[in-house]
């Protein structure tokens, strides 16, 4: 296996990660500053308020992309079963 192909192999795997964690990061991102933002105008200073809405949005998340995220996890899987058969 070549230097190159080495390097295109890291990148692909990089990628993937970032395209695997993106939703869930930003969705969490939106929610927290929205409660951040609530939580600020009515001084309610309480940590599981962040928490449970940040949770149950990630489940969503899951929810909708699910199915998406494994597909992606098995092309991944069999390009690098792929690789390692020759």
């Amino acid at each position: 296996m070549s230097d190159l192909q080495i390097m295109d192999i890291l990148y692909q795997t990089f990628q993937l990660a970032v395209r695997l964690t993106m939703p869930f990061l930003l969705i969490s991102m939106i929610v927290g500053v929205l409660i951040a933002i609530f939580q600020a105008a009515t001084q309610i200073n309480e940590q599981t308020l962040t928490f449970v809405p940040k949770f149950l949005s990630i489940l969503a998340v899951m929810g909708f992309l699910g199915s998406t995220i494994l597909a992606m996890l098995q092309d991944f899987t069999r390009l690098m079963m792929s690789f390692i058969g020759g």
